[in-house]
């Protein structure tokens, strides 16, 4: 299954984020289409520990796979934010031209201290890579008690 071969896939892939990784103990992720050729995805994924990961995507598409035009993604942990991915672009930081517009924000300052952020993409799905990294943060003892 291509998740961006159309729509539909699109949302089946959404939909079915919790049977493919038992770490999301929630999902109220929606798709809604809001045009002949443009949608949004958004909600959270909850994960054990107070994880989750807040998501946001503008999606489009011709007469060809959907492509992501714009997203937000904001991890957090209880009511702390650990970090966000965007898509605005900031042409006048030199550092972030390797992933443009792609990019993360970090501590300290999260709001003006970014990275590049490679793994990002418009045109594939973001979301398991996502996923993996809150895994990642969250420890084995997290996704080993889903399991």
């Amino acid at each position: 299954m291509n998740p961006f071969s159309s729509l539909r896939e699109y949302e089946r892939f959404v939909y079915t984020l919790q049977q493919q990784f038992p770490s999301i103990t929630r999902s109220t992720l929606v798709v809604i289409q809001r045009g002949r050729q443009y949608a949004e995805l958004s909600g959270e994924l909850i994960f054990t520990e107070e994880y989750r990961l807040l998501i946001y995507e503008r999606l489009t598409w011709d007469d060809g796979p959907l492509t992501i035009e714009g997203y937000s993604y904001e991890a957090w942990h209880g009511s702390e934010k650990l970090h966000w991915y965007d898509s605005q672009p900031h042409p006048g930081d030199p550092t972030l031209a390797s992933s443009d517009p792609h990019h993360k924000h970090i501590p300290p300052d999260i709001k003006h201290h970014r990275i590049p952020a490679p793994e990002m993409s418009f045109t594939q799905p973001n979301l398991p890579f996502l996923i993996h990294e809150i895994e990642d943060i969250s420890g084995p003892e997290t996704t080993a008690s889903i399991n």
